[in-house]
């Protein structure tokens, strides 16, 4: 098939990415591992760095359906091979929550016991949020008052500072260049970042199949509608529409307006 190494390198790289990053949740909501935020963050902006080294020669390694589409809309990559990439990144995260939650199942049962959860009860989202994301973040305290819009606005505007920042870093589908040799790795920075602010309101999504695919394994495992507790279908508009449509503002802003702009002021000879 034409377009393999691009569909192994997006599940590969979602694999890598989701693998790392929930699994620094994991051991932080089980075992207290992490003591900070800070150090959460700092694991997924690892994984998110990993990841793209590990498959930026396979494929564009966008890891996330926010990015895909945004690449689209900004013309660096053709719609034929959307679907290829989306089907790989939602598969790639579906497959890292099963590998971990095989890793950690005996675990997670025993968190349960432990603290007189029922799996699929309310309480539940203590240990369902090891897959998807909650807002408010449940572990954020009382401090913690977010609602529907915040939550979309949150996960808009760090999905929009993501897109922005790899539009930046690269151009079209270049993240394996030799002169962008730096450029996941800074990428892997602002994920952290992003997350170092927005994590407590809304554990920080920014990528429609980290949070859709997981969920949806969490549902089958026996989290049913813990998994999937919101009425309003914030679990859709909040992590996979304002996602989308924060990357896709960034990549119209950058196309449009920023790009025009970089590409006059290099032409300038009076800037020599």
């Amino acid at each position: 098939m034409r377009n393999s190494p691009e569909f192994f390198g997006e599940l590969i790289g979602t694999f890598i990415l989701v693998f790392f990053g929930c699994g620094s949740v994991v051991v932080t909501v089980l075992f207290g591992a992490h003591s900070g935020l800070f150090q959460v963050a700092a694991v997924w902006g690892l994984g998110v760095t990993l990841a793209i080294y590990a498959t930026r020669h396979l494929s564009c390694a966008h890891l996330n359906p926010a990015v895909s589409v945004a690449m689209v809309l900004g013309r660096r990559m053709t719609i034929r091979k959307l679907p290829v990439y989306l089907g790989a990144q939602f598969f790639g995260a579906f497959l890292a929550a099963a590998v971990l939650y095989t890793l950690f199942s005996g675990s997670i049962t025993a968190f349960e016991t432990m603290h007189g959860i029922v799996r699929g009860s309310q309480e539940s989202v203590r240990t369902a949020m090891i897959f998807g994301e909650y807002y408010p973040n449940p572990v954020a305290g009382t401090n913690a008052a977010v609602s529907y819009w915040n939550a979309f606005g949150a996960e808009a505007v760090g999905t929009f500072i993501l897109v922005m920042m790899i539009f930046a870093l690269t151009e079209g589908c270049n993240v394996g260049r030799p002169d962008d040799a730096l450029a996941p790795l800074f990428i892997g920075m602002t994920v952290a970042a992003i997350i170092c602010v927005i994590a407590p309101l809304t554990q920080a999504g920014l990528n429609p199949a980290r949070d859709l695919a997981p969920r949806l394994f969490a549902w089958l495992a026996g989290w049913g509608r813990a998994a999937f507790p919101d009425p309003r279908y914030g679990f859709l508009v909040i992590y996979v529409f304002a996602p989308l449509l924060g990357g896709a503002a960034a990549s119209l802003l950058f196309v449009r307006f920023l790009e025009p702009m970089m590409h006059k002021k290099n032409d300038c000879r009076c800037c020599d």
